[in-house]
C-alpha cells in the first residue's frame, strides 16, 4: 500500500492548518486561563491527529489485491456499497436501456478508480455540475461527473461514470479517447465522497445485489453475453 501522489498536496494543507489551529488554540488559552490547560490541549491534540490519519488514509492505493481475470467479466472501479441496480434509460452515449449498477464509496473508502474491463476507451466526457449527496439517484445526471467508454475486441461497450458527491473536490481522469483499457489499472480517482455508475446491456448477467459490500479490481458486477 502507498499514498496517491494525487493526495499529498491535500496532506500537506490539512497538516498545515492543524498546526495552526493548534497553535492558534494554545495562545489564546493562555491569555485567557494565563496557563496551559493540558486536558484540552490533549483533545484538540487528538482530534487533530484523527484528521490527519484519516487525510493520509483516504489517499491510500492498495498494492496486495488479486486482481480478477474472467472472461467476459465487468469487474468493480470501486471499492463501496452497491446501492442501485436498475433499468434506465442511458442518455448521454448509448440513448437506449442499460441496466444501471451504481457502487457508492464513503468517506473511508479507497477512492482510486480502475478500469472494469480489457478493451479500447471509446469515449471520453467530462460534466461540471452540483453537489448533491452522491447516494442521491440524481447525482448521476445533475451532480459534477466525467463519464467513459470501454469496448472490447468483440464491439461490446460498457460506459462508467465517476459521480463527484457533496465532500468531492475534484474528479481524476487520466485517460482519453483511443487509450487502452486493462482491467484493474488505474483511470483515475475522486477526491472525498463519490460513486460510480456501471451502465450495462440489459442481457448482462447482474452477479451483485443491493447492500452489498463491493472491493475494486476483485469483485464482478456482471457478465456480458
Amino acid at each position: 500500500m502507498y499514498i496517491h501522489k494525487k493526495g499529498y498536496g491535500v496532506i500537506a494543507t490539512v497538516f498545515t492548518v492543524l498546526v495552526l489551529i493548534t497553535v492558534g488554540v494554545i495562545m489564546l488559552l493562555n491569555a485567557i486561563l494565563e496557563t496551559t490547560h493540558w486536558t484540552l490541549l490533549a483533545c484538540i491534540i487528538i482530534i487533530g491527529v484523527i484528521i490527519f490519519v484519516w487525510s493520509i488514509t483516504f489517499f491510500r492505493v492498495p498494492t496486495r489485491r488479486k486482481i480478477t481475470y474472467e472472461e467476459n467479466a465487468v469487474v468493480s472501479s470501486a471499492d463501496g456499497e452497491i446501492v442501485a441496480i436498475e433499468e434506465v434509460e442511458e442518455k448521454e452515449y448509448f440513448h437506449d436501456k442499460r441496466i444501471q449498477v451504481s457502487v457508492f464509496m464513503s468517506a473511508y473508502d479507497v477512492h482510486v478508480n480502475w478500469f472494469p474491463m480489457d478493451g479500447v476507451v471509446s469515449y471520453v466526457k467530462y460534466h461540471p455540475g452540483k453537489k448533491l449527496f452522491a447516494i442521491n439517484p440524481k447525482s448521476s445526471e445533475l451532480n459534477e461527473r466525467n463519464s467513459v467508454v470501454v469496448k472490447d475486441e468483440k464491439g461490446r461497450e460498457v460506459l462508467f461514470r465517476q459521480v463527484a458527491g457533496v465532500m468531492a473536490r475534484r474528479i481524476v481522469c487520466n485517460v482519453k479517447e483511443g487509450d487502452k483499457a486493462e482491467v484493474g489499472k488505474e483511470f483515475g480517482m475522486i477526491k472525498f465522497g463519490s460513486r460510480v455508475d456501471f451502465f450495462l446491456p440489459c442481457d448482462a448477467d447482474i452477479q451483485v445485489e443491493m447492500g452489498d459490500d463491493i472491493t475494486g479490481q476483485v469483485s464482478v458486477l456482471a457478465y456480458l453475453k
